[in-house]
């Protein structure tokens, strides 16, 4: 049977185990480990800010592994929710409306679409750009457009397998921790 690497320790190591170290150094390097680097966990609960489950356990306390947001603390509903300007795809049939909002939910439930395809955070200049990238493809005098193969892998790059609205959280998330 190996024996613990740790000098002067005379106790043995298990077989298996990546680092030849006893029960007791084994444990204190669990330990050490966590300090440093914490442990990923599921959250005792949701975030309150972003709604993830995923949280690192340190020492201190718990904190959101999507948002940083510090486990526990309150959100001060007294404050203004921070303004977080997206540039949005839209589909619609075989278009794609491409406009901006600061206040996406209520922009997005106003207009009948089929589906939300993307975010990016963006005011109107970005949403300019956007018009006159795919001007090629725009009916006139509207922010629809024809799904074409180029607006769609640019609505694939910009949504980047992730759920807008998961992307918006973290967003507004970040926008309120930096608030602090």
């Amino acid at each position: 049977m190996p024996r613990c690497l740790v000098d002067g320790c005379r106790l043995p190591a298990e077989p298996d185990a990546p680092v030849a170290l006893c029960d007791r150094h084994a444990a204190a390097a669990s330990d050490w480990s966590t300090r440093e680097h914490g442990v990923t966990d599921v959250l005792p609960s949701p975030c309150r800010v972003c709604g993830s489950r995923l949280g690192a356990h340190w020492p201190s306390g718990w904190l959101c592994a999507v948002c940083e947001w510090r486990h526990g603390e309150l959100v001060d509903v007294e404050l203004p929710p921070p303004r977080i300007d997206v540039v949005y795809y839209l589909r619609y049939d075989d278009r794609i409306k491409i406009g901006t909002s600061a206040n996406p939910r209520q922009r997005l439930g106003a207009i009948r679409h089929d589906e939300l395809l993307a975010f990016e955070r963006g005011d109107r200049a970005l949403e300019q750009v956007r018009h006159a990238q795919f001007s090629a493809d725009r009916f006139a005098r509207t922010e629809w457009f024809r799904l074409t193969d180029g607006l769609r892998a640019h609505v694939d790059v910009v949504r980047g397998g992730v759920d807008p609205w998961a992307r918006y959280r973290r967003w507004t998330s970040e926008a309120l921790a930096l608030r602090g």
